[in-house]
């Protein structure tokens, strides 16, 4: 499913952007520098991989 797929790579990149503002290399903001937001853009971008490569195993099989 196409759906799945695109949700999954917009899920992974706010959790890129959320990661690298907590780990202070996107700066200007309030979430900058916190690791709160840099576990929380982790976990963003494992379950956007995830979604992605879910939809990857379905369309194989």
């Amino acid at each position: 499913m196409v759906v799945r797929r695109v949700v999954g790579v917009i899920v992974g990149l706010v959790g890129l952007v959320w990661l690298f503002q907590g780990i202070g290399v996107l700066g200007g903001s309030f979430m900058s520098g916190s690791s709160t937001w840099a576990t929380i853009g982790l976990v963003l971008v494992l379950a956007g991989a995830w979604l992605v490569a879910g939809q990857r195993n379905r369309s194989r099989r």
